[in-house]
């Protein structure tokens, strides 16, 4: 189901929104849902990474564990190698 919401422009953004428009070949409508929607997927991404970071806070807090760089580095490295291994033998 749509709903139909109002939105308020000052008359040069407006014409930013129209000349863009034609240049794509869009009306200013799609390219207002396309903003729209885009906005909200980064914004609702952005918050459930800080939920997490903060889950993973007071993980922290709660139990003192972590992983120490050396060990993250140690990994990230044998993954590499693997993955450039994988890459030469595949072609």
């Amino acid at each position: 189901m749509k709903v139909t919401m109002g939105v308020k422009l000052d008359v040069e953004t407006r014409e930013r929104l129209k000349a863009l428009g034609e240049k794509k070949e869009r009306s200013p409508h799609w390219l207002m849902t396309r903003a729209i929607q885009e906005y909200l997927d980064r914004e609702e991404a952005y918050e459930r990474e800080k939920q997490e970071d903060l889950e993973r806070w007071r993980q922290y807090v709660d139990t003192g564990e972590y992983v120490d760089h050396e060990t993250v580095k140690d990994k990230l490295t044998t993954l590499g190698n693997q993955a450039r291994r994988k890459a030469k033998a595949t072609g």
